[in-house]
């Protein structure tokens, strides 16, 4: 007798997208998704508890996959924080791109949009921990909580500024999606430029040469 296939947690995500992209909805139950693809309702609790679980981590795999083909190019670790993050963008958005399908149905499921972010939530830890690794340059405030908060900022701020990305793809009709690829060099570029420390810096250390200047140490 042939020994079962032991089933994966991407077996489960291939088995899942097939589905979806097949009925347009999700499967009723566990029971009916596992019989129709072979599948023991025990193994697929021992990957996710539910199938929004098995959707948040598709959309987490989008960006697993992404770090994984940049960690293979030799060129990428030369590159600087802003190549490195136009590079995640545009390997990301390939990899969305490939199953666009997919991401068009999950991310309009509900009518409420908060809904529809829900299956975002693991995109998101996985993407503010990439965004902090790049330890993009600012102001040094020499201050833990401000660090803290500063860190907590751009985290957020690069998320937000994914969602719009991804917002804007999602209703790009350009050939190629080429209008997504100007959005996101250009929105990247802008916000580096607003981070650029080298103008601040210069502000900085002219405000500190005229506070010496007006008001002497005695």
């Amino acid at each position: 007798m042939a020994k079962k296939k032991k089933i994966t947690l991407m077996h489960l995500i291939d088995a899942y997208l097939d589905y979806v992209l097949e009925f347009g909805k999700e499967p009723t139950s566990v029971h009916k998704f596992g019989k129709e693809h072979n599948i023991d309702e025990s193994e697929f609790y021992q990957h996710f508890s539910s199938f929004e679980a098995l959707e948040k981590e598709i959309f987490n795999q989008f960006a697993i996959q992404t770090l994984a083909t940049l960690a293979a190019s030799k060129e990428y670790d030369t590159y600087d924080a802003r190549t490195k993050l136009l590079s995640f963008y545009f390997t990301f958005f390939e990899n969305l791109t490939a199953n666009r399908s997919y991401v068009t149905y999950a991310l309009n499921k509900h009518k409420n949009n908060l809904k529809n972010l829900k299956c975002l939530s693991a995109l998101r830890e996985t993407f503010i921990d990439y965004i902090e690794s790049l330890e993009i340059e600012t102001l040094d405030f020499k201050e833990e909580r401000i660090e803290k908060a500063k860190k907590r900022f751009i985290g957020e701020s690069a998320w937000v500024q994914l969602l719009l990305t991804m917002k804007f793809w999602m209703e790009d009709t350009s050939k190629a999606f080429e209008k997504t690829d100007i959005f996101i060099e250009k929105s990247v570029n802008t916000s580096f430029d607003i981070l650029d420390t080298t103008p601040l810096k210069s502000i900085v250390d002219l405000g500190k040469f005229l506070f010496k200047e007006k008001m002497p140490m005695k």
